[in-house]
């Protein structure tokens, strides 16, 4: 059963805190050290505080207090798995963390970009609109979608390590005129009512504990008029929380991505209308039958690679170069040059890809759900 919204006890605003703490942890390099290398530069004291503050909520039980007690500590569990898993996603991934479907020979990083640009396709971007993007990441899909459109773009994000690294990216690819990045919760956003043209999330609400109350604070600050479009992960129709077998997999995604709770598509749905939106398209882009499926980067199968920059971007991802990382992870915790703790990270998103992909095959759970609202005139 869905959490109800007056259930859910928002997170205190401790900004300057969570500064601090972002500060500590990551060094006065954060901005530019990504990546593997970056694990050398964490302060061990500090990334065991982010350890035991986000395995805490992981015992392996899926009943009702447990889950109430990760929904309740929706943001400081959004933060701290985002302070563990950055460098990893950067690392292995790129600058836009989402899935999308690949076409037979079409390039990973393509595959990535028009993903992007049939978001901002199905929203009619121009250069005119000021565009809200919720839990931008580290910004790779504003900065796409800003040069793709023209739009100028504002991300949101509850992580400062994030917004930092995300500044750094828009400032080296001079686009600091056009996208910028702010601090903030999305279940309690501080923007003006109606100050968007239109609002995109790629993946990322997905980490609400209600998403009544992310895509209520969507609609108070997009104008009248205006469009909201997202790629939302949910559990299918397939899908039966009943099953211990289905719950197994989908607490498996959820313990390796951070998520609170993993919703069915029809209280994604309803969610959408009980706010006031429109719904005026919805699809699951992942249920086309493709020949290449959205998961093909974390099965470990090469004969969809089509390019020697796939081939490492595979290579990483996939199952041998996902324990080839770990080992090397565990090589240089053990000497000390990794905080202790980071091969337990590297193990849970392991076992996230491994659901991910179990989810994907028995069609159980889609990342991109696709929805695109209107805010009605009146």
């Amino acid at each position: 059963m869905p959490a109800a919204l007056e259930d859910i006890k928002l997170a205190p605003k401790n900004f300057e805190q969570d500064k601090q703490f972002a500060s500590a942890l990551h060094g006065k390099d954060a901005a530019v050290t990504g990546g593997l290398a970056a694990l050398a530069h964490k302060n061990k004291e500090a990334d065991k505080v982010a350890l035991d503050s986000y395995f805490k909520h992981w015992n392996g039980k899926t009943d009702e207090a447990a889950e109430k007690d990760r929904l309740d500590d929706y943001s400081s569990l959004t933060k701290h798995f985002y302070n563990l898993v950055t460098d990893f996603y950067e690392y292995g991934w790129g600058t836009s963390f989402h899935f999308s479907t690949f076409f037979k020979g079409e390039a990973f990083a393509q595959s990535i970009a028009r993903h992007e640009h049939y978001l901002a396709l199905k929203l009619g971007l121009n250069e005119k609109q000021k565009v809200l993007d919720v839990g931008c990441g580290v910004g790779g899909p504003a900065r796409e979608i800003s040069r793709f459109s023209g739009a100028t773009i504002v991300g949101l994000n509850n992580n400062d390590y994030q917004v930092e690294r995300a500044q750094y990216y828009t400032r080296q690819q001079h686009l600091d005129d056009k996208v910028s990045f702010v601090k903030g919760d999305f279940m309690q956003m501080d923007f003006e009512p109606e100050s968007f043209d239109a609002v995109y999330s790629i993946e990322a609400t997905v980490h609400a504990p209600v998403l009544e109350g992310v895509y209520g604070e969507i609609y108070k600050v997009l104008k009248p008029g205006g469009k909201f479009a997202v790629y939302e992960w949910v559990m299918t129709d397939t899908y039966d929380e009943e099953n211990p077998k289905h719950r197994k997999i989908a607490y498996g995604i959820e313990l390796g991505n951070g998520i609170p709770k993993m919703y069915p598509n029809s209280v994604a749905e309803k969610a959408l209308k009980t706010v006031g939106f429109e719904i005026t398209y919805q699809r699951d882009l992942a249920d086309n039958n493709d020949e290449v499926p959205w998961y093909y980067p974390l099965t470990g199968d090469w004969e969809y690679v089509r390019s020697f920059r796939d081939a490492l971007t595979f290579f990483r991802t996939s199952f041998l170069g996902r324990k080839l990382t770990g080992g090397f992870v565990t090589a240089m915790e053990t000497v000390g040059l990794a905080p202790k703790g980071s091969t337990k990270v590297t193990d849970a998103l392991e076992n996230a890809a491994v659901y991910l992909v179990e989810g994907g095959k028995e069609k159980l759970f889609t990342p991109m759900m696709l929805y695109v609202c209107k805010k009605p005139e009146n």
